[in-house]
């Protein structure tokens, strides 16, 4: 099963459907996200993710969003449990692998309990910033 299928019924189990983007929260969007990354851009990796994500991140700031806002700082503190000086994707990578050899690349297993764990990562801290909002 290729990632897009994957993600595709991994969005469904958390109830997706699709709807006009322009109506939704940042949650409900970067859900609509994760359940079809290869449906925005193109084909579903971990780095073409974090790519997109991070783009989403700038463009929201620069239209006045909170975008990622705090979420590299909220993984540190509620799932690292230590410090860091890596960026927030290489964070993901640590908490969803911890015993990841850094000098190998990923497998396809690999890039799905990722981008499951990063899915699952940025959920919780937009429902925990809705929240307290």
């Amino acid at each position: 099963m290729n990632l897009d299928t994957y993600f595709a019924g991994w969005g469904r189990s958390k109830g997706w459907k699709p709807s006009d983007p322009n109506h939704l929260t940042e949650r409900e969007y970067l859900l609509q996200f994760a359940a079809r990354p290869g449906m925005f851009i193109g084909f579903t990796s971990v780095r073409g993710v974090t790519c997109f994500l991070d783009g989403y991140d700038y463009a929201a700031c620069r239209s006045g969003g909170r975008g990622l806002d705090g979420f590299r700082e909220w993984l540190i503190t509620n799932h690292l449990r230590r410090e860091s000086s890596l960026a927030w994707p290489s964070v993901v990578v640590q908490i969803a692998l911890p015993e990841r050899d850094l000098g190998t690349d990923l497998t396809p297993v690999q890039e799905t309990r990722i981008l499951e764990r990063l899915f699952d990562l940025l959920d919780q801290f937009l429902t925990e910033r809705e929240t307290i909002a």
